[in-house]
């Protein structure tokens, strides 16, 4: 996506080490001494919360020297990857991080002699970013490897449940989630939790259980936010909109300029047919991050106040998006699928990315959701309802799911 200046300090440690790494001494002691690590790139100011972004810069730059010259360079690799990670979701710069966070990884497993410990946390990092890439099938079997090395870690059966949910294994998926809140009640389980109750078609618990996961949380941090984010689009979702607008608002107050947050509450202006207020919310979203989504919804607000030079053009940016997210590894056939049925209209384009990403996961509610919609555009009702069956094995409640079944079976 985007790319941005490095930070002087980084880019002074890069031109440092580049220099240090042609010692071949140093190079046959330390086999990391040479590799590649990928740029930290700066922070948009709306989003470097003073000590937080001055904290990551010099976490990178101890990272780098621990890679580099320090006694415990496997160690600096794995942080210098989970860094990534986290920088990834927090800057929208997914192109660039998750890559670099695997390539990191992949050297440091192809170590022989690494310890178990780090083995470990080596692999549950990495199937977490194979997630954030939408290879939920390696995922699934990358967090398996790392679960039978320590099956008494919570993180990594939060692994183990989104990727058992995202390919439709719901099942399975809770008894993931029982033995994750049995060894760490905290919010990335009850989290999670929260996500197979609305699944089951239990709303009100969903509910109670994402607030449990925020008073978990630490205000103002990354996490936290996110997670109260999700709060937020639950009572957006079933129509308590008076509470999500307290709830995104809530999370500005605690994360200011908080990109998900704004866009957010551009969602709800927009449903309460204030567009201009919508897009100056969206504008403000789209300077902070790149994220794909929020160019999408301009496109629309666009579409629907009669620009369509504008909301074309804006369409155009989003496919450039999406294309620079496939080359750098990440699986986007459901985001392809949805643009093209809900933005231009190409039913045949859509059905094509959509009929895609089944292949890979037959049995997950959203990607059967999304092909009964397609069929039923098309006006084949035989295809849209053996869709829309699959997509309701769970009793789930969700308005859009219960109102395309409607449309289906009347």
């Amino acid at each position: 996506m985007l790319t941005r200046k490095l930070t002087y300090l980084a880019a002074s440690l890069l031109f440092l080490f580049s220099a240090c790494s042609s010692d071949k001494d140093q190079s046959q002691a330390n086999p990391f001494a040479s590799i590649e690590i990928p740029a930290l790139l700066d922070r948009a100011p709306e989003i470097r919360y003073e000590k937080e972004w001055e904290m990551i810069q010099n976490a990178y730059a101890k990272y780098l020297y621990q890679i580099r010259q320090g006694e415990e360079p496997e160690e600096g690799l794995l942080r210098m990857a989970q860094l990534f990670t986290m920088e990834a979701r927090t800057s929208g710069e997914h192109g660039h991080y998750y890559p670099g966070a695997l390539k990191i990884l992949d050297i440091l497993l192809q170590k022989e002699d690494l310890s178990d410990d780090l083995r470990f946390m080596a692999l549950s990092t990495q199937a977490g970013v194979q997630l954030s890439q939408h290879d939920f099938s390696q995922g699934l079997k990358t967090g398996q490897e790392a679960v039978k090395m320590n099956p008494y870690n919570a993180q990594i059966y939060g692994v183990l449940v989104d990727a058992s949910v995202e390919l439709g294994q719901y099942e399975q998926a809770v008894s993931y989630a029982d033995q994750m809140v049995a060894i760490r009640p905290d919010l990335r389980s009850y989290s999670r939790v929260s996500y197979l109750r609305e699944i089951y078609g239990r709303p009100e618990g969903a509910v109670e259980a994402m607030l449990m996961a925020v008073s978990a949380g630490a205000p103002g941090s990354e996490e936290s936010a996110w997670t109260r984010l999700k709060l937020g689009e639950l009572y957006q979702h079933y129509g308590e909109l008076a509470k999500a607008r307290a709830t995104f608002e809530q999370i500005l107050a605690e994360r200011p300029d908080y990109p998900f947050a704004i866009a957010a509450l551009a969602h709800l202006d927009m449903e309460a047919g204030d567009l201009q207020a919508a897009e100056a919310k969206l504008d403000r979203a789209c300077k902070i991050i790149p994220e794909f989504s929020f160019y999408e919804q301009l496109a629309l607000i666009y579409k629907k106040t009669g620009r369509e030079e504008a909301a074309q053009e804006k369409i155009q940016e989003v496919l450039l998006m999406l294309e620079d997210d496939v080359l750098n590894g990440h699986n986007m056939n459901l985001e392809y699928a949805k643009l093209y049925s809900d933005l231009l209209n190409d039913q045949d384009q859509a059905l094509k990315y959509a009929q895609n990403e089944y292949q890979l996961r037959p049995d997950n509610i959203t990607v059967n959701l999304l092909l009964a919609d397609i069929y039923h555009a098309r006006g084949e009702m035989d295809l849209a309802r053996q869709h829309i069956d699959k997509a309701s094995v769970t009793n789930s409640k969700d308005p859009e799911l219960l109102a395309i079944a409607a449309e289906i079976k009347s």
